[in-house]
């Protein structure tokens, strides 16, 4: 039997325990490179049951951690609820989360900030510093102090009133960027910690291959190839470079990348754009229209493969790598190769249904 899942509710800013609640119907996700998310619903069985979850419930102020078991296996923020009955008079709040990394995403720049010769990773620590040091800001949100050895020059103005999650963003989509993402875990002495998680060129976690084989452990697989947002010759716009009003005004632009490998090989031409509407230095827009253009050289292929949840397979698998083996109609060969995981999303039992998760792989390049 599956363990039960529960909300654990705290006080946003200070962690402080509000409640422990049980919830239905959970579906979670989490990600790397994209803010995970949380549905459920935490049913209202009687009176007593109510005046908890009202007092608990409060969007954009409560922190949510899932606990499976004992384990923490979600972290993030209650964004919104729906208070629901249905007609045999059942009550039940539909609760909507997310990933503390959205909270980043709630918060503007106020003060403008410079970085001369930077290394990448203390950027985002001081982008992280500067939030949690505003009043009322400290999420209590941790971080290492290893640096990537990527040096970089950024002026961010408070005219432009960014997003910090925003800035962070474009930041890592630089040419020679990084990932990241905020991680939730019970630490050692069964503390509950976030932890800003940062990686270059990528996140990896684990030492060791996780085997799974198709038949066996892997229930069902999807292997879409998207081709949608190829383009082998890439241009990027950035921002005004005219600061005379009366005069017409034209935005930066970087140099025209073509891919001439790919029209010899027999592809179309497909041209592809970005805006980066600060980015006022030409080097920088230049390395942006780099990492975009390699990143929509080749169709997207982002392979989903469907396991049973328990042993090794849990929301720690993010940045792991799973040696996969597919044997069918399609692979009359084995396919026998090593992905990372970069996504997953989780389905409790229900009804006879046993408890699975969905992992979203990358296609090494």
């Amino acid at each position: 039997m599956s363990p039960a899942y529960r909300l654990l509710l705290c006080d946003l800013r200070s962690d402080r325990l509000l409640d422990a609640l049980p919830v239905h119907g959970v579906a979670l996700d989490d990600y790397i490179g994209k803010t995970g998310s949380l549905r459920g619903r935490v049913p209202i069985p009687n009176r007593g049951i109510a005046d908890r979850a009202r007092r608990a419930l409060v969007p954009g102020r409560t922190g949510v951690w899932v606990e499976r078991g004992r384990e923490i296996w979600w972290g993030g923020i209650l964004w919104t609820t729906s208070l629901a009955s249905d007609q045999r008079g059942f009550v039940g709040v539909d609760v909507q989360c997310g990933g503390w990394e959205s909270y980043l995403f709630r918060r503007h720049l106020h003060d403008t900030q410079e970085a001369a010769q930077v290394d990448q990773f203390d950027i985002v620590r001081g982008l992280l510093d500067y939030v949690q040091n505003t009043p009322g800001g400290n999420l209590g949100i941790t971080y290492d102090t290893q640096v990537s050895g990527v040096l970089r020059d950024r002026t961010y103005l408070r005219y432009d009133l960014p997003t910090v999650g925003d800035l962070i963003d474009d930041l890592a989509a630089v040419e020679d960027g990084f990932e990241w993402r905020i991680a939730s875990y019970r630490d050692g002495d069964g503390r509950r910690v976030k932890r800003l998680q940062l990686g270059h060129p990528v996140i990896r976690t684990g030492t060791a291959d996780i085997v799974l084989d198709h038949p066996g452990a892997v229930l069902s697989y999807t292997w879409p190839t998207d081709a949608t947002r190829k383009a082998n010759a890439w241009q990027s716009r950035g921002a005004s470079i005219n600061q005379n009003q009366a005069a017409e005004s034209f935005p930066l632009m970087s140099e025209l990348l073509v891919a001439d490998d790919d029209v010899t090989a027999g592809w179309p031409r497909l041209d592809g754009t970005s805006d980066y509407t600060t980015v006022e230095r030409q080097g920088t827009l230049d390395a942006h229209a780099r990492a975009d253009w390699t990143a929509a050289r080749h169709p997207v292929e982002i392979p989903e493969v469907e396991v049973l949840l328990g042993g090794n397979v849990s929301p720690a698998l993010l940045g792991a790598t799973v040696r996969l083996r597919i044997r069918d109609l399609w692979h009359p060969t084995t396919l026998d190769a090593r992905y990372r995981v970069v996504g997953l999303t989780i389905a409790p039992a229900e009804r006879g249904r046993p408890e699975t998760a969905r992992l979203y792989l990358e296609v090494p390049e």
